[in-house]
């Protein structure tokens, strides 16, 4: 079992910045990939970033790759999210995500998930 919790989101501007951060606990993380992935009001859950938590490989969704840049800290056990030139259509709840070996792009993929930190761009 792995245990997520997100924190760090909250108003931010048009072009401005944010970091999420995810604490995870449980089991070892060496052979897990954790996500991050992000749903708006009224629209399906998307998949925003991933990163291999043993190699550091990471794969971005392409309206956020350029923008936001994953990454983990293994000592401390958290992945973060650094949002930068952030849009109004980045505004949702995200959610920090884990599961087993590889990255995969699909939420139904991961069986772990954080309770989420909402995200809130004003134009």
């Amino acid at each position: 079992q792995v245990q997520l919790v997100e924190s760090g989101g909250g108003l931010a501007q048009a072009g401005g910045s944010l970091r999420l951060s995810c604490a995870a606990s449980g089991r070892t993380l060496s052979t897990y990939a954790l996500g991050w992935f992000r749903q708006a009001p009224g629209k399906e859950r998307e998949f925003v970033a991933a990163i291999d938590w043993s190699s550091g490989n990471t794969n971005y969704a392409s309206s956020v790759k350029g923008r936001f840049t994953i990454s983990r800290d293994n000592a401390k056990k958290a992945l973060y999210l650094q949002m930068n030139s952030l849009k109004p259509e980045d505004t949702a709840v995200y959610y920090c995500a884990a599961r087993d070996f590889y990255i995969a792009t699909t939420g139904s993929a991961y069986p772990y998930w954080g309770q989420g930190t909402q995200v809130t761009v004003s134009s």
